[in-house]
This record gives C-alpha cells, structure tokens and sequence, in this order.
C-alpha cells in the first residue's frame, strides 16, 4: 500500500474557528503571543501561561472538524496515511484519522513540569486533560505542576526526528495550511523524496523549494480536490 505523508498548518484549523498565533495581531489579553507561550513565560507568571492555554483548550473544545480533516479520513481506504501536524489541537482524531503526529504537543494533555520531554517516549507520561482547566497546585504523580503539554517557543520539538522518518518513506505529500516559513517544521517538505508528488494546499502563493502542484483554495475545498484525484489514481491501479 502507497504511503501517503500529510503536513499540516494552521489553516487546516482556522476554518472551524481554532483562533491562531497570528489572530487579534498576535496578542491575547493585550498580552504578546510569545509573552504567554514560552518556557521563561511559564517561569515568569505560570498561571498566566495556564490561563492562556486554558482558554486554547476551551475554543478547541466548542471547535468541530472541518470539510479538510474529513476528505483526509477518506484516502486511509486505499492509502497508508500518516499525518504530520503543527497544531495541537485534536480535530484530525476527531474526524477519524488514525496516524497522527503532533510535532508541537497536544492541548488536550497535560504533564508534569518536572518531566523535560525531551524524547517522544516521554509522552507516556501525559494525562488527559478533557475540559479541565489547570491552575497552580494542580499536582502529577511525581509532585510536579502539571503544565499544558505543548513545546513552548525555544523548546525542543522531540518529535521532529520521527517526522523526518515519515517524510522520508512518503510516496506522496500534501501540504495543507502553512506558510511554510516556521522552522524546523517547514523543513520536514526538503525529507520527501524527490520523485514523491507534492501537492501544497494553501489560498496564498506560497513559496518552497522543491516541485508542488499548487492549489489556491481553502483546505475545505482544496483537499478534496486532491483527495479524489489519489482516489482515482488508486482505484485505476
């Protein structure tokens, strides 16, 4: 069975209301993204860093999936389908598809903070959060606050390694909903091989340095442009 590989960006999510780094001019609360979403924020003024990622977790909770995530349900009938995201939401789970790696964590989970995630294998030490909003004193296994399980800026992204494996043994690609500028994510398009189609989905001209056939339209309607064509390109074999 061919392997197809997916990336996915912001775009992917916007669609069903998932608000992004680049809403409201990049502030939440009148406070600067990057104020609220790195490692020396935590340290700073951690409830403010939970708050923020509580309020994240409460718009992806009123969020459903999208005309994008479910076409790419549809390709794991004829496809091996593994799905690479920069979100940390949960919409690709709740349209049913089964391989999916979070490259930046999941806000669905929390772990402790005394719990570095410096490997995927770390992940297993994770709970799951559902609606729950974390504040000071809420307390892991080990004694640690339990902080939102997310690589903050400057972090690590443990499993990028992973991801480059899954690009490398891609037959196909499709980008969807990234500008492809944020690294070391972007990075991930220069792993597939070079004689695996690359579709890129994206209402902007984006740039990137390998061959793609561009499609300009939202990933509502643009995925399924492309998933009915390796559909079609499936069956006929």
């Amino acid at each position: 069975m061919k392997h197809i590989v997916i990336l996915t960006g912001a775009g992917i999510s916007a669609e069903s209301g998932i608000s992004t780094f680049r809403d409201s001019n990049g502030l939440w609360e009148n406070y600067s993204v990057r104020e609220v979403a790195t490692h020396e924020s935590y340290l700073e003024n951690p409830q403010l860093v939970l708050d923020f990622y509580n309020a994240r977790r409460d718009n992806m909770l009123q969020a459903m999936p999208n005309e994008g995530h479910l076409q790419l349900v549809r390709l794991e009938k004829y496809y091996k389908v593994s799905i690479v995201t920069q979100n940390v939401d949960n919409l690709h789970e709740r349209a049913g598809s089964k391989r999916v790696l979070h490259l930046h964590g999941e806000l669905d989970k929390a772990r402790s903070d005394k719990n570095p995630y410096t490997s995927p294998e770390d992940e297993k030490g994770c709970i799951s959060l559902g609606a729950r909003h974390l504040h000071i004193g809420d307390l892991a296994a080990d004694g640690g606050q339990l902080r939102p399980h997310i690589v903050f800026f400057g972090e690590a992204v443990p499993n990028y390694e992973p991801a480059i494996k899954l690009c490398q043994e891609a037959d196909y690609c499709i980008v969807i909903g990234t500008s492809m500028v944020v690294y070391p994510a972007a990075g991930l398009i220069d792993y597939v091989p070079s004689s695996s189609p690359c579709y890129l989905i994206d209402p902007k001209p984006v740039q990137v340095r390998r061959a793609v056939t561009q499609i300009q339209e939202k990933a509502g309607t643009g995925v399924k442009k492309v998933v009915d064509e390796l559909i079609a390109l499936a069956t006929r074999r």
